[in-house]
């Protein structure tokens, strides 16, 4: 039996096929413990720098995103801060 991956790890793992040249994800989730509407889901700020998203909106970089982890939310994630850029556009390219 293996054990469980943490949500972080969960969330790298997922965002895999969108070949990250750099992805960031910091937990954020001690800053808002029982905040309302919160349901002791995660707190994540992601920052991923990937060709994937050229040619794409914001709006469709984030439903690429949410598509490859969406349905953790509302249990084990319950709000996910997004920047998500190309590498042109973070000074990688």
């Amino acid at each position: 039996m293996t054990a469980a991956l943490s949500l972080a790890d969960e969330v790298r793992s997922r965002l895999a096929p969108l070949g990250p040249v750099t992805l960031d994800l910091r937990d954020d989730s001690a800053r808002h413990a029982g905040h309302a509407g919160s349901n002791g889901g995660g707190h994540l700020v992601l920052r991923i720098v990937s060709p994937a998203f050229d040619g794409l909106a914001t709006v469709a970089r984030h439903r690429s995103i949410y598509a490859l982890v969406g349905d953790l939310m509302p249990d084990r994630l319950h709000a996910l801060a997004i920047t998500a850029l190309t590498p042109l556009e973070a000074g990688l390219a």
